[in-house]
């Protein structure tokens, strides 16, 4: 892969080559400073302020530039427009093709223009990147954060081109009446594009733009919800002194042992349909049958975690433990139905949305990430241990009439470990109140009836709804009443309505999610049978094999959510 510092010095523009970032120098710059950085708050600041000093200096070299290009462009686009006056009143052939290839010469400089601005927009999220992986402590944030709504910001200058915009307008409208008189490109559809190769250049040119600069969008629109002077916030006040840690990790809890519900029967499954007059190979509808009893679970779970979240954990709790004391009872029983229904009521237990909805109601934002990887280590964790027990269980005893063996044994303990979980529940979890309310449920926020995007310097979407992903919009989007506000935040009334929702690198990611998850479900379900016809591996060999495949799901997790999720963008 070809380093930004070589890029930059093989397409910049050598006439140019003085107002480009010095990409070059601000790298050895931040590596000085990061090999006398102190430990100390006061160190840490001091190498902050300097470097954001010598990235402003740099900032505005460009958009003085930049200004200045644009002044020269515009005077030779209002000249034009003089002349072409002129020449679509004498109709004359000669003089509008000559007037057509000054405009083409002006499309071609402002071309020229947009790489310039690409290249140092690209040169501004490199070095800030680079501070962040390379330092102790975060640089982009701050500086963001500091410089996207100051009303002398140069920053928005390299990300927002207004101008530029305004500029492919006037050459795009000026070709096409020029090419035919009896069209005006305000009177076409939005996503009408002037059939000229210069035009097009320029579209390709600024849609890269616009992504080369969706990073400090991103984070100036993310760290601007953040600030209290700017927009209302969510009431984290409120969930700050109702965020209760042993209430958090009862949570988690739930989590955890649901996994380990899930994944300690897949050792085992086959040869348990085998002993009650049932294919091997049924061990995948008893392992399917949990998520497909989750469907519904998912939905009524949802629905009443908007009134509590103590209730339908307890609920869960004795879901679960009645479901598996009737696939342990199955055996005994010699029913392959109740082994189906012992695990289709597991399903019905499933409270994976309450799991989620607590954390991102009850939990203050600076916690919201670590708990958020703590669910998803918690699961990790229980898709490894689930199967590791089950490799412990080799015994074969009765107690009481009841068989204990490999079979019956993931039950009996998952209905034990359920009954212990559910008595701690009831003494440790505390239920939520929200103050603004009297009532059960995510805390309140702040009314933005107030509000008004076009008062703010960043507030676009990456991708609008509603709009054509080829045709670029440099305006703020603007909301017509208070009403039409309260519509957008209403909730769906239906899974139609829930499903228009839905934008399209949404539904994209819930696919990819869907063929994961088919494809390790397949794996699990069936590995029993399959190593076991292959290899002749027995029920221990087994559980090892699933025990270590869960493991790797942490490291792995590890690596992309604190590394290369912060090196590339997410596609």
């Amino acid at each position: 892969m070809v380093g930004f510092g070589k890029q930059l010095r093989t397409l910049k523009n050598p006439k140019w080559e003085p107002y480009y970032i010095n990409y070059k120098m601000m790298k050895q710059t931040l590596k000085s400073y990061l090999q006398n950085q102190g430990v100390n708050e006061e160190e840490k600041a001091i190498i902050r302020r300097q470097f954001t000093k010598l990235l402003d200096w740099q900032i505005e070299k460009i958009v003085l530039f930049l200004l200045e290009q644009q002044g020269h462009l515009a005077a030779r686009l209002t000249a034009l427009g003089e002349q072409r006056e002129i020449v679509m009143n004498s109709r004359d052939s000669s003089q509008i093709s000559a007037c057509v290839d000054y405009y083409q010469a002006v499309g071609r400089d402002l071309l020229k223009l947009l790489e310039f601005v690409e290249l140092n927009a690209m040169g501004i999220e490199k070095i800030l990147k680079k501070f962040d992986k390379r330092a102790a402590y975060k640089l982009t944030d701050y500086y963001v954060a500091s410089r996207s709504n100051h009303p002398y910001s140069q920053l928005q200058q390299v990300f927002r081109h207004v101008g530029i915009g305004a500029m492919i307008g006037a050459i795009s409208r000026s070709l096409g009446e020029l090419k035919d008189e009896t069209k005006s490109l305000y009177d076409e559809p939005a996503g009408f594009h002037v059939e000229d190769p210069i035009i097009h250049s320029i579209k390709a040119a600024q849609s890269r733009l616009t992504n080369s600069t969706s990073f400090v969008k991103f984070m100036a629109k993310a760290v601007q919800f953040d600030k209290e002077d700017e927009l209302p916030r969510a009431a984290d006040d409120v969930v700050g002194e109702q965020y209760h840690l042993i209430s958090l990790l009862l949570n988690l809890g739930n989590t955890f042992l649901y996994m380990v519900n899930t994944y300690i029967i897949v050792p085992s499954a086959d040869k348990y349909a085998y002993s009650l007059g049932a294919a091997p190979t049924l061990c995948g509808v008893i392992i399917g049958s949990m998520a497909v009893a989750q469907l519904g679970s998912s939905i009524y779970f949802s629905a009443w975690s908007n009134k509590s979240y103590f209730r339908p954990l307890i609920f869960s709790s004795i879901v679960l433990f009645v479901g598996n004391v009737l696939y342990a009872l199955a055996y005994d029983l010699d029913s392959i139905a109740i082994l189906l229904v012992g695990r289709l009521f597991c399903g019905l237990g499933s409270a994976r949305a309450v799991n989620r909805r607590y954390i991102s109601d009850w939990v203050p934002i600076k916690n919201r990430l670590q708990a958020s990887a703590g669910f998803v280590s918690a699961s990790a964790l229980g898709m490894a241990v689930g199967p590791a027990l089950a490799g412990l269980f080799e015994i074969n005893k009765r107690v009481l009439g009841v068989t204990l063996n490999a079979n019956t044994l993931p039950g009996w303990v998952m209905a034990a470990a359920w009954l212990v979980y559910l008595v701690i529940l009831w003494m440790g979890f505390k239920e939520p109140i929200n103050d603004d309310t009297g009532n059960n449920g995510p805390p309140t926020f702040a009314s933005t009836a107030n509000w008004h995007p076009q008062n703010h310097a960043i507030t676009q979407a990456l991708l609008e709804e509603g709009t054509d992903s080829n045709s670029i919009s440099h305006e703020d989007p603007v909301i017509d009443d208070d009403e039409d506000s309260e519509k957008s935040k209403a909730p769906a009334s239906s899974l139609i309505e829930a499903y228009k929702l839905l934008t399209m690198p949404v539904k994209v990611q819930l696919f990819i999610y869907f063929m994961l998850k088919y494809a390790m479900e397949i794996l699990l379900s069936e590995s029993s049978v399959v190593t076991a016809y292959y290899f002749n591996w027995s029920t221990q060999a087994v559980a090892l094999f699933l025990a270590l495949l869960g493991l790797t799901v942490l490291p792995v997790n590890f690596l992309v959510g604190s590394y290369i999720s912060n090196m590339f963008e997410d596609r």
